[in-house]
């Protein structure tokens, strides 16, 4: 059993989703969104995050923590406020000693959609049909399953390369 938290860091919502592997099996666990925008400050939702993500470890006790890279969206400054909100992120699970894994948000779309150009509608359906949930997830939640659904799937081929003892035409059997 290994509960894997997924993280979709932002400066006014975060979301979160975590997901059980139990072998080639996965369940959903839970995910939500941590709002912040209703805070005055940077410094003030920054805070909100951490502890917030804090909480959730506490609460949930991960093996390990999977995050969105950065990229560069609306301009510098989106990308600095969200590498900050990242960072808060990140540095509550490093307090909880848990192992971090980034994924770019094209290698999460390619893993769970099959498309590194998946759109927002796409990812959710996926996520729903694949966790077997009732309702397509809100939408910073169900990105951050996602980015879980991403590690699980990663940790499982290395998992499988490891125990191959050749490989023919470039892929391991």
């Amino acid at each position: 059993m290994t509960l894997i938290l997924g993280i979709d860091p932002g400066s006014r919502k975060t979301g979160f989703g975590i997901i059980n592997q139990v072998g080639a099996k996965i369940e959903y666990v839970t995910s939500g969104v941590i709002r912040v925008h209703k805070e005055p400050s940077l410094a003030l939702r920054l805070d909100l995050i951490y502890s917030s993500i804090s909480e959730i470890i506490e609460q949930y006790a991960p093996a390990c923590m999977a995050i969105e890279q950065v990229f560069m969206g609306r301009g510098p400054d989106s990308a600095l406020k969200l590498g900050q909100a990242r960072g808060a992120a990140i540095v509550a699970g490093t307090q909880a000693k848990l192992d971090i894994h980034e994924y770019a948000a094209r290698k999460v779309k390619q893993a769970v959609v099959g498309n590194g150009n998946a759109n927002k509608d796409q990812m959710g359906y996926m996520v729903q049909f694949l966790l077997k949930l009732p309702g397509v997830p809100q939408e910073d939640a169900a990105d951050a399953l996602a980015i879980a659904l991403c590690h699980s799937y990663t940790f499982a081929g290395l998992v499988n390369i490891a125990g191959a003892t050749h490989s023919r035409r470039g892929r391991y059997v």
